[in-house]
């Protein structure tokens, strides 16, 4: 009996809650009993007698399942209408405003790029990767350095290249040691070779004489490549100061290299670095003494230039090779201007 009433307590909330529910269930347990009786108990009409008290009970059954049903539609109309009405109506102005915080991000992640003053890049990979970005559709570019070795092995004739395939104008500015200024060239040397006296990336050491012969290189492969290339506007400067730095400016960017092949300096266009940069070339180049490139058509180049077609030429533009170089020196310079290796060991 204990255990009976136990249960009544247990169950008593519950059927409180669910009133109409319990109801129904107690009666179908009712017309369940009725339905498995011995109609004789109900008398003579005993038959007809329980037939009508299940279809009663069925029926009382059936309205107290609706009443639930209505009961629990009743209380989750305001539940729906709050979600309806409250999160669901406010999700277009989520999405619209999680778009707007987006946009944001993107915008401020591209200002802090531009803002950058200088990205510091550590090793061959990334030097490679950011002067392959900066020649990416460049429609200018501008070098000042040593003897612009890099220039002529991978710069000048990559961007001729891309510039002849797109059949846009290219305009490239290169500033580089005076081949005739002994002084300039030896400075640059000893420099060169104070910092290391193993060969370089090329396989040569640095001397007086390697120096004058890159400078006249790079002259020379402005020639050749003007002559191939009608788009092209391309100057020549010569400098009696040598710089421990090598600048190239793009359209889109400056990288500025030193003698350590794994560390070098990075600006994009548009930034105060870059700008300055810029206008440092600039007064620069108009201070170097000029090659006198627009006399390319007065000695034409071959595919692969004699030694008399490029004797001829430094003759006419007024740079005449040393009277001491002979037809090996003659070669070596053509070479160096058609077939510069790269000296940071690139393929």
């Amino acid at each position: 009996m204990a255990r009976f009433m136990a249960a009544m307590k247990r169950v008593a909330p519950w059927a409180a809650r669910n009133a109409d529910g319990a109801i129904a269930l107690g009666l179908a347990i009712v017309v369940g009993v009725l339905g498995i009786m011995p109609h004789e108990i109900f008398g003579p009409k005993g038959e007809d007698v329980q037939r009508q008290l299940v279809t009663a009970a069925t029926l009382v059954i059936l309205a107290l399942v609706a009443t639930a049903l209505l009961r629990d539609r009743a209380r989750q109309a305001p539940v729906e209408k709050t979600i309806t009405s409250g999160v669901l109506a406010e999700l277009p102005v989520r999405l619209a405003r999680l778009e707007q915080i987006e946009t944001l991000a993107h915008s401020t992640r591209r200002a802090l790029d531009t803002l950058q003053l200088v990205r510091v890049l550590g090793s061959r990979q990334e030097i490679a990767q950011s002067h392959a970005e900066a020649r990416k559709d460049t429609a200018r570019w501008s070098f000042k350095g040593g003897t612009g070795t890099y220039m002529r092995a991978v710069t000048l004739p990559e961007c001729v290249a891309a510039a002849r395939r797109d059949k846009r104008h290219l305009t490239i500015r290169i500033e580089v040691i005076d081949p005739s200024d002994a002084e300039v060239c030896e400075t640059y040397a000893h420099y060169r070779r104070s910092l290391s006296d193993v060969p370089d990336g090329t396989g040569e050491t640095w001397t007086t004489d390697r120096v004058r012969k890159e400078s006249y290189a790079t002259i020379l492969a402005a020639f050749w490549h003007r002559q191939r290339y009608g788009l092209l506007d391309i100057a020549v400067g010569l400098s009696r100061t040598m710089t421990t730095f090598r600048w190239d400016l793009s359209t889109t960017r400056l990288i500025m290299t030193v003698e350590d092949p794994n560390m070098a300096m990075t600006a994009l266009a548009g930034t105060f670095y870059y700008e300055n940069c810029d206008t440092e070339l600039r007064l620069s180049f108009e201070q170097a003494r000029r090659v006198p490139l627009e006399m390319y058509k007065k000695a034409p180049l071959s595919d692969e230039p004699t030694i008399e077609e490029v004797q001829e030429l430094f003759e006419r533009i007024g740079m005449p090779l040393p009277k001491s170089y002979n037809g090996h020196d003659v070669v070596d310079i053509a070479r160096k201007a058609l077939r510069a290796v790269d000296p940071y060991g690139g393929p």
